[in-house]
């Protein structure tokens, strides 16, 4: 078995000759988010990975294996609920309700622009379809958010805190406070029904 301690997030700074000709390693979520597991690539050896503790692995990264050799990381399709919203009824801002009140659940998310991913779970497939949500069960790649404390495969040249990270100083600070308050007394919680329901498996014409 060939180990592999360290990777190389997206692949970025490899030849794309070099990432076409990597094997390939096919992983579910369960997986991906553990730091240390044991799979096969696509030419059949077998892979021990020993990465940092809290390390989350991504569809696209690289693994650099002990003989200096690559495997590229592809995200396997599983079972997943697809949450949009609904465009009759509905508007984008109910994707971020659900996404407030997944989040205090503590469900993994994989939040897009236009739609939201969770593994399935049929009570919170009623709870968000009772929020005029379109929940439909897809089989897809899955990439939650990986929360802002999460290890990272790379690092952003902005990380360092002195001034001369980035050449230049900012000496001005941004007092923006924002003490006072929004005193919205109304609540959107679409007390009312429309009268409409959204199946798992429903296309949703609308």
């Amino acid at each position: 078995m060939l180990t592999a301690s360290k990777i190389i997030a997206q692949g970025h700074g490899l030849a794309p000759v070099l990432l076409k000709r990597a094997p390939t390693i096919t992983l579910d979520w369960d997986v991906r988010q553990k730091s240390r597991f044991e799979a096969a690539d696509s030419s059949g050896r077998l892979v021990g990975v020993f990465l940092p503790r809290g390390h989350v692995v991504r569809g696209g990264d690289v693994l650099v294996l002990e003989d200096g050799s690559l495997v590229r990381v592809l995200a396997a399709p599983q079972p997943v609920l697809h949450i949009s919203h609904c465009p009759t009824h509905g508007s984008p801002f109910d994707l971020v309700r659900a996404a407030y009140h997944l989040g205090n659940r503590h469900v993994p998310i994989e939040l897009k622009p236009d739609h939201l991913k969770i593994e399935p779970d049929h009570v919170l497939a009623d709870l968000l379809r009772a929020m005029h949500l379109i929940v439909r069960a897809d089989t897809l790649a899955f990439e939650p958010e990986a929360g802002a404390y999460a290890a990272q495969g790379h690092v952003h040249g902005h990380d360092d805190p002195t001034p001369t990270a980035h050449g230049h100083d900012h000496g001005h600070e941004h007092p923006h406070a924002h003490d006072h308050e929004h005193p919205h007394g109304h609540e959107h919680d679409h007390g009312h029904t429309h009268g409409h329901s959204h199946t798992a498996n429903d296309d949703h014409p609308h």
